[in-house]
């Protein structure tokens, strides 16, 4: 046998030696990948002392918590006559409205509901409410119906109304079903107020034009009227003889409409007060149902005036986050209620107490009887001491 070529040897020699190498080289890294990610994996597991589900949901916690602290606060608000305060929205409230058996106030806001409170419950710690969704769009006013079985809104995308209707439930709760069809669009400038007839009958929209529309129940315009002047303001349907306003002259005047037009009188002033905010910016304004108390908004803060001597009696300053949007007196006319934020802050009407007061003791002097005196008295009697709950009573 020939033994082959020493040159033929070492390459061969040389040959498998590479091949060997690179076959070792192939298995180191082959090695050190797999050793890599379970380092990375162990690391991953161990983060922060925790394994890598545990990591991941800590993380996802910390930035939730971080999310809760970016959103406004809700404002906090305290004084000697706060009755309390409803914070169930989510959003900010932009209208309220007492029904007229004085058994419920409706919220509406922009998180897309409207709640209606039990006006029971008002003086308690605990606020009970009911509440309406308002299906693809939010409101931005609402009304009760006279009768209470049913309030309308307008709708802040839809540019219209819709009604919802009110059914009783055996647990004393209430169903809210929205008719199925929303009133046709038909004014062309934004809206300023809207409100309901005390017959029930008609429905009243004003724009921020000269237009108001009557509408009927169904959702047909009745009549179009035109205010013919530069815009409107404000328009809202009467339902007693006394209104009040406020002018940029930095003033306030309670007026009586209670006079024969056909005789063309007209309205007169009975009292007339400062307020020098209504001079530099936008106020609202809200008369007790007795007409002895009026509550004027600016900007956060609320001012209760006697009407029966034009003086101010109370200030309740920064009572929320945002500017006021609503004022209204319950029917009893012993609360206040305001929003400008989530909540609803609900005041005592001192004020009004002390314009009884002040009555009741001027009607004493010339009461002509024993029973009416009784009857005065009374009533004297369930002001004073509702002050005197509240350390508002005047020596």
């Amino acid at each position: 046998m020939e033994l082959p070529q020493m040159p033929e040897l070492m390459g061969l020699s040389l040959l498998l030696g590479l091949l060997a190498l690179m076959a070792t080289a192939a298995v180191a890294r082959g090695w050190l990948r797999a050793e890599e990610e379970t380092c990375s994996r162990s690391t991953g597991q161990k983060a922060n002392g925790l394994p890598l589900d545990k990591s991941l949901r800590s993380k996802k916690q910390k930035q939730h918590q971080r999310n809760r602290k970016e959103k406004p606060q809700q404002h906090n608000f305290t004084h000697r006559l706060l009755a309390g305060a409803l914070k169930s929205h989510s959003g900010n409230i932009s209208c309220m409205d007492f029904s007229s058996n004085g058994k419920y106030l409706a919220t509406c806001a922009d998180d897309r509901t409207v709640r209606i409170w039990s006006t029971k419950d008002f003086l308690q710690r605990e606020h009970r409410s009911m509440r309406a969704n308002v299906e693809l769009d939010h409101a931005t006013l609402v009304r009760f119906s006279p009768d209470c079985r049913a309030f309308i809104v307008w709708l802040a995308n839809g540019d219209t109304l819709r009604v919802f209707k009110m059914t009783k439930r055996e647990d004393g709760g209430y169903t809210f079903t929205a008719n199925p069809e929303d009133f046709p669009k038909k004014h062309k400038a934004p809206i300023i107020n809207i409100g309901i007839a005390d017959t029930g009958k008609f429905i009243m929209t004003a724009s921020s034009d000269t237009t108001i529309l009557i509408w009927n129940l169904k959702g047909r315009v009745l009549s179009t009227i035109n205010t013919n002047q530069m815009n409107n303001t404000h328009a809202a349907i009467s339902p007693c003889s006394r209104m009040a306003s406020v002018s940029k002259d930095g003033t306030w005047k309670l007026w009586d409409t209670d006079v024969e037009y056909k005789k063309q009188q007209d309205p007169y002033v009975l009292r007339t007060g400062c307020f020098e905010e209504a001079s530099t910016m936008p106020c609202r304004l809200a008369l007790s149902p007795d007409a002895q108390a009026l509550a004027l908004a600016s900007g956060s803060s609320i001012h209760l005036y006697n009407t029966r001597r034009g003086e101010k009696e109370e200030c309740f300053e920064q009572v929320h986050g945002e500017c006021i949007a609503d004022l209204s007196f319950d029917i009893t006319g012993r609360l206040l209620a305001s929003c400008g934020d989530r909540a609803v802050r609900l005041f005592h009407n001192t004020p009004g107490h002390r314009a009884v007061v002040e009555e009741m003791q001027g009607l004493l002097k010339r009461a002509s009887n024993e029973s009416t005196r009784q009857r005065l008295q009374q009533q004297l009697t369930q002001a004073q001491e509702a002050l005197r709950s509240l350390g508002a009573l005047k020596k």
